[in-house]
């Protein structure tokens, strides 16, 4: 089945692109999303104008991409957590609770899938953590875990990024 997509599709092609798809793919998942119309003489006629438009929203997407990463590279998050007797945490830090520290920065909402932690973190001290913004736009943030009742010094600009609590 030849199809005109509509949008890009990961891992399929960007929007304006004719692709030859499997009958059940196209029928099953990309017609009924939108994500495609099947590639008539009428829809290849208005397939330069889904490009264009596809090409314009792209490069708007990555200057708010580039935005956002000039804003959270280098940023460092505290979090202050209960720990045992050893220094090991009561519970870990996790993907969720950086990306609730980075929505705070930010001021909208950050999705946590975006957060490049293969496990959490579940030791005191400073940790590098990459966030993935998309393919090529991928800023680091350091995350500094400390004991209860250990006090950091933070300077006025992080101070949007003070101590909480997370178990």
């Amino acid at each position: 089945m030849k199809v005109l997509l509509t949008q890009d599709v990961f891992n399929l092609g960007h929007a304006g692109e004719v692709k030859t798809v499997a009958d059940g793919y196209g029928r099953n998942f990309l017609l009924p999303r939108g994500f495609a119309v099947v590639a008539t003489d009428s829809s290849l006629k208005r397939a330069d104008a889904v490009k264009m438009a596809a090409v314009k929203r792209r490069a708007q997407e990555q200057a708010d991409l580039d935005a956002v990463a000039q804003v959270i590279n280098g940023q460092t998050l505290y979090f202050t957590v209960r720990t045992g007797e050893k220094g090991k945490l009561y519970g870990s830090i996790t993907t969720a609770a950086i990306a609730d520290k980075i929505t705070a920065i930010l001021g909208k909402e950050f999705d946590k899938r975006k957060v490049a932690l293969r496990e959490p973190i579940r030791d005191l001290g400073t940790h590098s953590v990459t966030i993935r913004l998309s393919a090529d736009i991928a800023p680091t943030v350091n995350v500094v875990v400390t004991p209860e009742g250990v006090h950091v010094a933070v300077s006025s600009a992080a101070a949007v990024t003070a101590p909480a609590q997370t178990a």
